[in-house]
């Protein structure tokens, strides 16, 4: 898919303020995940390699220094949001901890669940999550397929989904995609539209494309989940 370069010191048409005391607060889902496992053994060169798309820097998703300081993010604390028309913002909250532990979007009839996670200077977490992805998804009944997506390698998969009502489970398909940033990984899992229209999965591609990463200048172990948090207008939005 051929892409232009974005003139990052013009907003484009699409960005729109949000109301962010609207965001929604949802229990995570099955794809949620606290950390990544450290693989086992010793080292593995390719494993470790970064998986970026070569104009990462350039077209996104971005590091919070190679962003633009004048455009209207929605700071999450370890990513920011560009509103858009149209885009629906769900913060996935574990019961117990009160945790924010993913970010949900929804938009142009897909969803789009984002992580970010510490990751080492020099080397990459996508092509060890991405075998462990498999093995989970695999180990639950569902099917895996690996690709050569806009991205770099992805995983799309028939992932299995227990009904609510106890009736039985079925699947939906759902692309994994992941970005090894500058001490940082970009995780992301496509659903809806965006799995197999083209033309939707064009705009959901756009989205993963304009999240910036806050990685931050606190120590933190890699492959652990950079913390998240409530808009500050939403946080100070009194409760219904």
């Amino acid at each position: 898919m051929k892409r232009t370069k974005k003139d990052k010191s013009v907003a484009t048409t699409e960005e729109k303020s949000v109301d962010t005391t609207d965001v929604e607060t949802v229990p995570p889902t099955d794809d949620v995940v606290d950390a990544i496992e450290a693989p086992d053994g010793e080292p593995d060169a390719d494993l470790d390699a970064k998986s970026a798309p070569v104009d990462r820097a350039e077209n996104g998703p971005f590091d919070e220094s190679e962003a633009n300081a004048v455009r209207p993010y929605i700071d999450l604390g370890g990513v920011k949001i560009l509103p858009r028309e149209g885009l629906n913002l769900r913060l996935e909250v574990e019961e117990s901890s009160k945790r924010i532990v993913a970010v949900g979007l929804d938009y142009a009839g897909s969803s789009l669940q984002v992580q970010p996670f510490a990751a080492p200077r020099s080397t990459g977490l996508w092509h060890e999550t991405r075998s462990q992805i498999v093995e989970q998804i695999t180990r639950q009944g569902g099917t895996v397929e690996d690709v050569d997506g806009p991205f770099g390698p992805e995983i799309r998969a028939q992932v299995p989904v227990a009904a609510a009502d106890g009736s039985g489970a079925s699947t939906r398909v759902a692309r994994f995609v992941g970005i090894d940033g500058p001490r940082w990984f970009l995780r992301g899992v496509i659903a809806g539209e965006g799995t197999s229209s083209a033309e939707a999965a064009e705009k959901i591609e756009d989205l993963f494309r304009s999240v910036v990463v806050v990685r931050g200048t606190q120590p933190m172990p890699p492959r652990d989940l950079i913390p998240l948090k409530m808009p500050a207008s939403a946080d100070a939005a009194p409760a219904e």
